[in-house]
């Protein structure tokens, strides 16, 4: 039974070092996808808008798709989609480029938050399965003998605790992780959504423009 008990204990141990390294993948992925996608700070948004809202207002798209292209950041990819797409019309425009910030930034940044939220439910989960463990191989040593010493109780009460205070302890830290990825990306959300409204109403005159021309006779 001391032989099963131990190593029931190693495997609990290595999967509660799988599930924290999981979950801490996935906060530092978000964290460095926020940072991809978003301006450091809005004075530096605020500048590279000013010099982008200049061509477009003058209608010189391909200057403002040089600014824009091969940048990574959210509003810069959302407002060359926009520019590249200027026949449709403002307000098909706009939903165009919400939607692709839903799917291309927002989705991914949602479905690595899920992995973490399972691993901060599931570490004190398997902690808890190690604590069972442990108390059956404790209560069945002195089920089993008359007089049973207090080592020989050791090592299934130390499985029993360790894997408890381990589940809690991964679960602990990333559940303030969390919370800050998620002020991490409303802060982005935010930035973002003002810069594209910028991009958007300095192209709006062209938009209109374009949804009022009249059909070409057939």
């Amino acid at each position: 039974m001391d032989k099963i008990t131990e190593i029931v204990g190693l495997v609990i141990y290595a999967s509660l070092a799988a599930i924290a390294l999981w979950g801490l993948y996935h906060v530092v992925m978000i964290w460095s996808r926020v940072g991809q996608k978003r301006f450091r700070t809005e004075e530096e948004q605020d500048e590279f808008l000013e010099a982008l809202e200049q061509p477009l207002a003058s209608g010189h798209f391909a200057e403002a798709e040089e600014l824009l292209d091969g940048d990574r950041r959210a509003v810069c990819q959302l407002g060359l989609l926009a520019i590249s797409n200027r026949d449709m019309g403002y307000a098909k425009v706009q939903k165009l480029v919400g939607e692709r910030f839903q799917r291309d930034v927002l989705n991914d940044l949602e479905y690595r938050l899920s992995w973490v939220n399972t691993v901060i439910k599931s570490a004190p989960m398997v902690g808890l399965l190690g604590t069972v463990i442990g108390m059956m191989g404790a209560f069945g040593k002195l089920a089993t003998a008359e007089n049973v010493k207090a080592d020989q109780l050791a090592n299934d009460i130390m499985v029993a605790l360790i894997t408890t205070a381990s589940g809690l302890s991964i679960a602990i830290p990333l559940v303030l992780c969390v919370t800050m990825v998620n002020a991490r990306i409303q802060a982005m959300e935010d930035l973002s959504g003002t810069g594209l409204m910028r991009i958007l109403d300095a192209l709006k005159p062209h938009l209109e423009k374009r949804k009022g021309l009249p059909r070409a006779a057939s």
